[in-house]
C-alpha cells in the first residue's frame, strides 16, 4: 500500500522548499525550512556548504540523533485562500553518512536544486525520513 497518493506525491514535486520539524529528547521542537527529495517512501535531505556553525552538530542532526521522530510539511500560499494548500509527512529519520543510499539520494537533489551541482555534498550527511503517514489538505492540482 501506497503512503503518498499520486496527487500528494505531484504536489511535493512541484514545490521548492519544506518545513522539517524535529524535537530533542525534552521535546522541544526546532523548525527549519529544507531542500527536499522524495525517493519511493523516504525523503531525503542533505546538508550543504551553506555557512553553518562547525564546532558542534546541527540542532536538526542532534535532534534526530536523541528523537529519530519527524514531521515536514510542504505548503502552499495564497492571498486566494481557496489556493492554500499542504501535505505533512511523518515518519523516523536517520543520518546516512554515506553509502549507496546516502549517494543515490545527493544525485536526486542535485537534480531537483541546480544550486547544489556546485557544492562538494559528498561527505556531508543525509537525513533520511521514513514516510510511515501522510496527510494533506487543500486543492494540491490547484
Amino acid at each position: 500500500m501506497r503512503i503518498l497518493t499520486d496527487t500528494a506525491r505531484a504536489f511535493c514535486e512541484r514545490s521548492r522548499v519544506a518545513r522539517l520539524a524535529t524535537a530533542d529528547a525534552k521535546g522541544v521542537p526546532h523548525l527549519v525550512p529544507v531542500c527536499y527529495a522524495i525517493i519511493d517512501d523516504s525523503l531525503y535531505i542533505s546538508i550543504d556548504e551553506k555557512p553553518k556553525r562547525t564546532d558542534i552538530p546541527l540542532k536538526r542532526l542532534r535532534n534526530i540523533a536523541e528523537n529519530p521522530e519527524v514531521a515536514v510539511t510542504v505548503d502552499r500560499w495564497d492571498e486566494d485562500w481557496r489556493r492554500l494548500a499542504w501535505v505533512m509527512l511523518r515518519g523516523r529519520a536517520e543520518i546516512l553518512a554515506g553509502g549507496e543510499e546516502h549517494d543515490r539520494a545527493q544525485a536526486r537533489l542535485r537534480e531537483r536544486y541546480p544550486q547544489y551541482r556546485t557544492m562538494e555534498l559528498t561527505p556531508l550527511p543525509v537525513i533520511a525520513m521514513r514516510i510511515a503517514r501522510a496527510s494533506a489538505w487543500g486543492d494540491l492540482d490547484g
